[in-house]
């Protein structure tokens, strides 16, 4: 698949018809009306994606993006390439933070080496490394056409994958050393907004560390003139010319975890799944996938609001809005996890509850607002 075959997928819109039968299966269940809030409308879009109101979510995965980025050569973390070897190597084991809570939630984590440096020996991490990082962004552009393209197109087949095998929700989550870095400076680009207004400390810089990272974000913007894309990615251009815009940000600062996220979204829309967005990078790579293929929102699910400033602003850009509020900033995957038990509680109320009818009473009317 070339980029220009990539730009042309279609994606479908989801099923109206499913949607509106989850709509009616809710009101007729014996409790208030939208009583479950925000997690009814989620189950209503599940229903949508799968063209089924008789909803299932009951095997669920979480897609694990490692890569290393070479932009940490201009100290915009405390930690190194070693990091993420470690930690990658411990989702393999099963014994990450992710890991442990996807246990809990009976969810399967598929982590995936797309750009680890080091090599690591580990039967359950997923071999799709396309190069060992990213180069400094701040010296060369990050990745080659090629890298971005093979990294995408990674995570649509993993995503294909995962379907053939049953799985029918997907979470999204990453591992990297110095991707809130990548994250902060393709946001700042693709919202148009400051770079200080959207990048936060990371996994926990101090105030001289987060001056210097925005110092270089902004270095990086005016090296490859991103400064005047962000107008046009928000003005009446061309389709083509913006997605050519989004593509060129991505390859020049962007991460080969955020690309193969971004397929990941784009195989969740192209297959008929519903992804979960995690924190900050897992939404600017559901933000980049959604400016590149109009309609891959439709599929995603929000989970948290993050504690990167960036991340609300990502949501409120894509009218997603998220269900839970707690101050996250661990990454992995770990927030999109927590999305998953609450569903099942909405779900066997969905599935489970008597209705109306059942009881021989009058459902509530639904009276427009």
């Amino acid at each position: 698949m070339t980029k220009e075959e990539l730009f042309k997928i279609k994606i479908d819109k989801p099923d109206s018809n499913a949607y509106d039968a989850a709509c009616r299966h809710w009101d007729g269940i014996a409790k208030p009306l939208d009583g479950l809030g925000k997690l009814e409308d989620m189950v209503k879009k599940i229903a949508a994606v799968a063209g089924n109101a008789d909803v299932d979510i009951s095997k669920k995965a979480v897609i694990i993006m490692c890569a290393d980025n070479g932009i940490i050569e201009e100290g915009v973390s405390q930690s190194g390439c070693d990091v993420t070897a470690i930690v990658s190597a411990n989702m393999a084991k099963g014994i990450a933070s992710v890991c442990r809570m996807a246990k809990i939630a009976g969810a399967d984590c598929f982590p995936v080496n797309i750009g680890i440096k080091f090599d690591i020996e580990e039967d359950n991490l997923i071999d799709r490394r396309i190069s060992r990082g990213t180069k400094n962004f701040l010296k060369e552009p990050a990745m080659t056409e090629n890298e971005v393209l093979d990294a995408f197109i990674a995570g649509i087949d993993i995503v294909r994958g995962l379907k053939g095998k049953g799985y029918n929700i997907i979470a999204t989550g990453e591992m990297g050393i110095g991707n809130t870095t990548t994250s902060s400076t393709i946001a700042s680009v693709l919202l148009n907004k400051s770079v200080r207004s959207v990048t936060g400390s990371g996994a926990g810089l101090d105030n001289e560390g987060i001056e210097n990272k925005i110092n270089v974000i902004e270095h990086a913007i005016k090296r490859y003139n991103f400064d005047k894309f962000g107008a046009v990615i928000h003005s009446g251009q061309k389709p083509d010319i913006k997605k050519s815009y989004v593509w060129e940000i991505l390859r020049c600062v962007g991460g080969l975890d955020i690309a193969g996220l971004c397929g990941v979204f784009a195989g969740g829309a192209i297959y008929h799944i519903p992804v979960v967005i995690d924190g900050v990078i897992s939404a600017v790579a559901a933000l980049v996938a959604e400016k590149l293929l109009n309609g891959c929102r439709n599929y995603m699910l929000p989970s948290h609001a993050g504690r990167e400033p960036a991340c609300r602003e990502i949501l409120n850009e894509l009218d997603l809005v998220p269900v839970i509020d707690a101050d996250l900033a661990l990454g992995e995957g770990t927030g999109a996890v927590l999305l998953f038990p609450m569903l099942d509680m909405a779900m066997e109320v969905y599935r489970e509850n008597t209705t109306f009818n059942d009881i021989n009473i009058g459902q509530y009317v639904r009276y427009d607002k």
